[in-house]
């Protein structure tokens, strides 16, 4: 399939990069051209941010009302133009059509949400004071001008989470989508021309980072940077903005651990788990890393997921009808092989898995993989393995297990299994994540989400974005 010539998205125009360069985008399904888009560089990073400063300047003074009713037609051009966003996701980066019904969910929710909670959370409080001379209130403002950096595993999850509380709180974007996935991005910039969205509050391009990231981070036009992406990407943008004080919301690397005690429901938690790991091929934020096993259920559990990974049906049709896709590039693919054979070298064992299929020769697909007798001794147990291969650890006390659950620098996600009260709140306390999720799994738009340590900063999703987009002023008047 081939979604043709896209163009950028500045200034509400579809445009062409300054110097008329394009890209060809090639689909991971298959190695086939999907697209031919428009190329920034540095020149049009800069166009873009002067537009979003003048974006910000109308944007910011649009009544909230109005704001909502321009979100709200965007959400519902977005549903229109479904069945094209969905499988432009499919064939940019590999996930199976089912799958992609969650990116323009999360979009739209996203559009949604925040327009119906933005006036009250923005409403002035009022502060109290004890003496009764002053009167005091806190004011929220929108921050100003927005970029945001996204990942290409969820090309359109991840824009709705900078999107939503950036058009709701009255501050203009700029989205730089990931060079892996932009085509889905580049539609939604077909999309808000279409609508006729105010010019200059949305604008969207892609390039190599080299150029466009860096441009657009050195800048001081933006006063607040938003990513979703690795740790050491983030710190690179980090270091390039540091030419102004800037405002900072970054999602970051994980390595969640997948804890289950003995107590616990067995098919219930290999279930979640094998969706966990093995769905968008490994390549989630909070994919469960390291499975932590009770030793007395540890060959249960393991044959459970030995069963579940070669159920699973892997492989392209034109129909997009397949439960795992491929890594997103052959160089992905190779990193995790690599991975897996060291940590067999290192003492791992191999369950199942641990190769690309035989029978797929183009594309980068590679099969799920089990692998048993990890220890905190290996890469793997340390690194965010990015990939469909799950690493088994046989435990025996709570001691023990929090322990080795904590030893990694990340701190996004986590997930317990057990039916014990009193371990579960000793496991709330002392597990060190952002999330903590305990005998199942839920993420949704007004739920906060969120890492710690090397996992990043501030909040995606939720109330608690909003504070991200935006500025308290207080304001204190004499009485008299």
């Amino acid at each position: 399939m081939n979604f043709g010539q896209l163009k950028m998205y500045i200034e509400g125009e579809l445009v062409s990069s300054v110097n008329n360069v394009t890209k060809e985008i090639y689909s991971p399904l298959n190695d086939e051209r999907i697209a031919t888009l428009s190329w920034a560089n540095s020149l049009d990073s800069e166009r873009a941010l002067k537009s979003a400063e003048q974006g910000f300047d109308t944007w910011s003074k649009t009544p909230v009302k109005k704001r909502k009713e321009w979100m709200l037609i965007l959400r519902d051009k977005i549903l229109e133009k479904e069945e094209i966003l969905r499988k432009s996701i499919s064939y940019e980066m590999g996930k199976p059509y089912n799958a992609t019904a969650e990116d323009v969910e999360s979009i739209t929710n996203s559009l949604k949400y925040y327009s119906d909670i933005i006036e009250d959370y923005q409403k002035d409080k009022e502060i109290i004071d004890p003496d009764g001379t002053h009167s005091h209130h806190l004011v929220s403002k929108p921050i100003g001008v927005v970029v945001a950096y996204l990942a290409w595993n969820f090309p359109l999850l991840n824009a709705g989470f900078k999107l939503g509380p950036a058009l709701a709180s009255g501050c203009s974007i700029i989205l730089k989508p990931s060079e892996l996935s932009p085509v889905s991005l580049y539609i939604i910039g077909e999309i808000l021309h279409e609508i006729n969205f105010p010019r200059g509050v949305v604008n969207i391009l892609c390039g190599e980072p080299s150029e466009v990231a860096t441009t657009l981070s050195k800048s001081t036009l933006p006063k607040l940077i938003t990513m979703i992406g690795s740790t050491e990407t983030a710190k690179r943008v980090i270091s390039d903005s540091s030419t102004s004080i800037k405002k900072y919301s970054m999602e970051l690397g994980g390595n969640a651990p997948f804890i289950v005690f003995d107590d616990a429901d067995i098919e219930l938690a290999s279930n979640i788990g094998a969706a966990i790991k093995f769905g968008n091929c490994g390549q989630i934020c909070v994919a469960a890393n390291r499975f932590f096993i009770h030793e007395k259920i540890f060959d249960e559990f393991m044959n459970k997921m030995i069963s579940k990974a070669k159920q699973l049906k892997i492989g392209f049709n034109k129909q997009l009808d397949y439960e795992i896709g491929p890594m997103i590039t052959n160089k992905s693919k190779e990193r995790v092989l690599e991975l897996v054979k060291k940590t067999i070298k290192d003492g791992g064992k191999l369950q199942y898995g641990g190769k690309s299929p035989e029978n797929l020769s183009t594309g980068n697909w590679i099969q799920p993989t089990v692998i048993s007798g990890v220890t905190d001794k290996m890469n793997i147990f340390h690194e965010e393995i990015f990939g469909p291969v799950a690493s088994l650890i046989s435990f025996k006390t709570e001691d023990d297990v929090i322990k080795s659950a904590n030893n990694t620098k990340y701190g996004l996600a986590s997930y317990l299994f057990t039916k014990n009260k009193e371990r579960i709140n000793r496991f709330i306390n002392e597990l060190d994540f952002g999330e903590v999720q305990i005998n199942g799994i839920k993420y949704d738009i007004y739920l906060p989400h969120g890492g710690i340590k090397e996992s990043g900063v501030g909040h995606d999703c939720s109330e608690l974005a909003l504070d991200d987009y935006l500025i308290k002023k207080r304001i204190t008047i004499t009485k008299q």
